[in-house]
């Protein structure tokens, strides 16, 4: 079920949502965190009901984990074989489901010999799920967790608003709200806020991103060769595409978090404002960065290790290959752990560039490597880099908007007819407008909702609803 979709919109959301209120209203604190677990269920359970199986028992596993992890009785020693086993638990699923057949598939040739694994279907959110019972379970070893219910912690990892694609939550970030009174009066308040990120992010998703989707998919898995300007135009539209995709995932996240009187951790923060590549990664997925750099590159040395370089490699590699079973995932997060490394050396030599070119190198890296993240291969890859340093063709595309619903549209209302460069030229400066000359919405809603922007987002929302023809899955869903 996708937040983009009329079924979640018009049956799920509302039907959960007002039940909810009802219970908590009436002060059924228990009964109104039941439902909301049953609903959460129902949601991951929606694309294939066979997955609840899995998620059940890992949230049970981690959960009799963790109170093991917790019982004063149990000695160090035992304490830190329940830990191995369920970082194993844990890490073991994610491989046999995500890596697997990748791993074989490159062993195989080298041991002349042909390995078969039976292809098992990813199954949805299990990086998010599991980085996050993770987090759990170091806690508990910490000596950092209380004791949950089972009912708490089921709520806490199955929530629906952050289970499919993050922001990948801590424990003591989301359980102590589940039973924090709340006023009528910041229940409204949420209630205006939750509703405006969602728009916001609604129209953002069906109108932004879906539409450079459109060039992105035809530059990667159409295109047999590309020139300058069409291969730096798709890279730039799939950097675009990623942006606002995962932008609207994150606002509507947090938005439907506050409808339920839940506020999630920020997970975006206009990362392509960033005019440094430390600044990018304190601002892009911000929970997978904390949980990086608290559960692996700290415990690895962190900055006080004698080789921060090589923590760093390792830390970044590792969080590419967390977003797919793929060698283009792990050559991406490569590259930013060598730009983190190369920014490290610059500041300490300490020479400082002017504000606008540092942006302009940070941006120019960020979409270069995203190429190796977007590739569903090394020759998709270099086909658009070899475009991209073809700088001596300046043909722009004729055939990318043949699937984009909004120029005609647009066309018609305006009653001329626009030629592609036209149509490329301003929708590429549209979205570099929006990305460097607005405030991130949650910023927005932070500081207070006026009027005008409660009447933009109700605008927003309606146009959104008008594209929701062909809804399409969020880009993370991938991961």
């Amino acid at each position: 079920m996708l937040f983009n979709s009329y079924v979640f919109l018009c049956c799920f959301l509302p039907v959960a949502f007002f039940v909810y209120v009802l219970l908590r209203k009436y002060r059924f604190a228990r009964a109104s965190l039941i439902w909301l677990l049953c609903c959460s269920l129902f949601f991951y359970g929606w694309w294939e009901p066979t997955n609840l199986l899995l998620l059940c028992a890992s949230i049970t596993s981690n959960f009799w984990l963790g109170r093991q992890l917790t019982a004063v009785q149990v000695q160090q020693p035992l304490r830190r074989c329940y830990l191995l086993a369920g970082l194993l638990f844990n890490l073991g699923l994610l491989c046999y489901f995500k890596y697997s057949s990748v791993l074989l598939d490159t062993i195989a040739p080298e041991l002349n010999t042909s390995l078969i694994l039976q292809d098992a279907a990813l199954p949805l959110a299990i990086s998010f799920f599991t980085f996050q019972q993770i987090s759990y379970l170091v806690d508990c070893y910490r000596a950092a967790s209380p004791r949950y219910s089972l009912l708490d912690y089921s709520t806490f990892v199955a929530f629906f608003p952050q289970l499919i694609a993050g922001p990948i939550v801590k424990h003591n970030e989301l359980i102590p709200q589940l039973y924090l009174a709340i006023s009528q009066a910041q229940t409204r308040r949420n209630l205006a806020g939750g509703l405006f990120l969602f728009s916001l992010g609604l129209f953002k998703k069906t109108v932004v991103a879906d539409s450079f989707a459109v060039w992105a998919n035809h530059g990667f898995d159409v295109a047999t060769t590309l020139n300058a300007l069409e291969a730096w135009t798709t890279s730039t539209a799939y950097t675009m595409q990623l942006y606002f995709d995962f932008s609207a995932y994150s606002d509507m996240a947090i938005g439907l978090g506050l409808m339920f009187n839940i506020r999630l951790p920020v997970n975006f923060d206009s990362p392509l404002k960033a005019a440094n590549i430390q600044d990018f990664w304190r601002r892009w997925h911000i929970t997978l960065s904390r949980f990086l750099r608290d559960y692996l590159y700290i415990p690895m040395g962190g900055n006080r290790s004698g080789n921060i370089y090589f923590s760093l490699l390792v830390t970044f590699m590792l969080g590419g290959w967390w977003h797919g079973a793929s060698w283009n995932f792990l050559f991406w997060g490569l590259l930013h752990g060598l730009a983190l490394c190369i920014y490290r050396l610059w500041r300490k030599i300490g020479f400082k560039l002017w504000p606008w070119f540092a942006w302009l190198i940070t941006f120019s890296f960020v979409n270069f490597a995203f190429v190796f993240f977007r590739a569903r291969s090394w020759d998709d890859a270099i086909k658009v880099i070899s475009g991209m340093a073809d700088i001596g063709a300046s043909m722009f595309p004729e055939v990318v908007f043949k699937d984009w619903q909004w120029m005609s549209v647009i066309e018609r209302g305006l009653g001329v007819s626009i030629s592609n460069a036209t149509w490329i030229s301003l929708w590429l400066l549209a979205g570099f407008a929006i990305i460097l000359l607005t405030r991130n919405a949650v910023r927005i809603e932070a500081a207070g909702l006026t009027a005008r922007s409660a009447v933009a987002a109700g605008v927003l929302f309606c146009i959104a609803l008008i594209s929701l023809g062909q809804s399409s899955e969020f880009l993370y869903f991938e991961f």
